[in-house]
């Protein structure tokens, strides 16, 4: 096994949060703790139909997707369970990917794409297998290409001691 890491994870990026119906999440995150409403995605391929909040500020500002199933009868569920995934900020996308899949850690389909939020993105399966024994340990992960200005953020701030 490799031990030189050739990435960093910079911070959370999203938390998902599903339910069956996203108005009561909206009741909650944004009628009641605050966030800001950003925007909205819809996947029929992906079976979402999700809200974006921001709580926070600047480079590191968090979203929470508030996420509905277009159709509850199909994969993936995205309503099930409530926490959905978390996502983490990187700072190179697909060195870290290459890196972790050669250390045995088991991606789910999909590959790297755009993301809801525009960013590239992939996720950790929750579970590992056979031929990749590392998985997320029940937890979907969703790791998320930083942009220069996340980077940039995250240099300034680790170089002066924070």
């Amino acid at each position: 096994m490799q031990t030189a890491r050739p990435f960093r994870i910079l911070g959370v990026q999203q938390i998902a949060i599903g339910g069956a119906d996203k108005a009561p999440l909206r009741k909650l995150w944004v009628d009641l703790l605050g966030l800001t409403p950003h925007g909205t995605y819809r996947s029929e391929r992906e079976n979402v139909d999700e809200d974006i909040v921001t709580a926070g500020a600047g480079p590191f500002k968090v979203e929470v997707d508030l996420m509905q199933p277009v159709d509850p009868e199909k994969k993936p569920r995205v309503h099930e369970t409530p926490l959905n995934h978390v996502g983490l900020w990187v700072d190179d996308l697909p060195v870290a990917v290459q890196w972790l899949e050669s250390q045995g850690l088991r991606f789910a389909p999909g590959g790297i794409r755009k993301g809801a939020a525009g960013f590239d993105i992939c996720f950790i399966h929750p579970k590992g297998s056979e031929q990749f024994p590392f998985g997320g340990e029940g937890v979907l992960i969703e790791l998320v290409q930083a942009p220069k200005e996340v980077i940039a953020a995250f240099e300034s701030l680790s170089s002066a001691g924070h």
